[in-house]
C-alpha cells in the first residue's frame, strides 16, 4: 500500500472513530461512514468490507495508543509507589472522560461478536495491563514501597476494579470523589497512603 492508500486509510479510521464514538457499534452503517469521509460507497470498500472490518481497525488503533503502565509514568516517576499512583491518576482521567469515549461501542461490538481467548483484543489488552500491574507491584514489594503476598491477584483485582469504575462512569455515572475513593482503596490494600 503507498503512501497515499495509507493516508486515505488512515484517515477513514478517524472520521470512521469519530462515528463510532457518537453512535455506538451497531447503528453505523457503511454509508454514515461514506457521509463522514466524503468518499464514495467504491472508495470505502477498496479498504473496508464491512462495519466491523472497520471497527476492528478502529479498535486496533484505539488499543495501540494504549500506553504501558511505564511508559504512561515515564521520566516523571522513580518508585513504584509513584509509578502506581501516576497510573491510577491517568486512569481516572480516562474514567471521567465521558465526551471522547469509544468505551459504548467496545461494548457493544463485544457482546455482538461473542470473541474468545487471543481474538479478544481487549481482553488481550486487559491481560497485559495486569502482567505490567503484577510487575509493579512485585518490585514495589521488593523496594519496601508496598505490602501485598499475592502480587498476581493485587494485579487483577486492581484491573477488575478500573473496568468496573469505567462501566460503572459510563452508565449510572461516577464522580471525581468516587473515583478517587477507589484510588485510596487501592492505594490502602497495597499499604499506601495518598498525602
Amino acid at each position: 500500500m503507498g503512501d497515499k492508500s495509507i493516508q486515505k486509510k488512515n484517515y477513514i479510521v478517524e472520521k470512521a472513530r469519530d462515528v463510532f464514538r457518537r453512535r455506538g457499534y451497531r447503528a453505523v452503517t457503511m454509508k454514515d461512514i461514506v457521509e463522514a469521509c466524503e468518499i464514495s460507497r467504491g472508495g470505502l470498500y477498496l479498504y473496508f468490507a464491512s462495519t466491523r472490518e472497520l471497527f476492528e481497525a478502529v479498535l486496533e488503533q484505539e488499543l495501540a495508543g494504549v500506553s504501558g503502565i511505564m511508559e504512561t509514568a515515564g521520566t516523571r516517576a522513580e518508585t513504584p509507589g509513584e509509578i502506581m499512583l501516576i497510573y491510577l491518576s491517568n486512569q481516572k482521567k480516562s474514567i471521567l472522560k465521558k465526551k471522547d469515549s469509544l468505551f459504548p461501542a467496545v461494548c457493544e461490538y463485544l457482546f455482538e461478536n461473542k470473541l474468545s481467548g487471543n481474538d479478544n483484543p481487549v481482553r488481550n489488552q486487559f491481560d497485559r495491563t495486569v502482567g505490567e500491574l503484577e510487575l509493579l507491584i512485585r518490585d514495589g514489594v521488593e523496594q519496601e514501597w508496598m505490602i501485598c503476598d499475592d502480587a498476581a491477584a493485587a494485579a487483577r483485582n486492581i484491573a477488575y476494579i478500573i473496568q468496573g469504575m469505567r462501566i460503572t462512569a459510563q452508565t449510572t455515572g461516577l464522580t471525581a470523589d468516587d473515583v478517587d475513593r477507589e484510588i485510596e482503596y487501592i492505594m490502602g490494600t497495597l499499604g499506601m497512603v495518598i498525602e
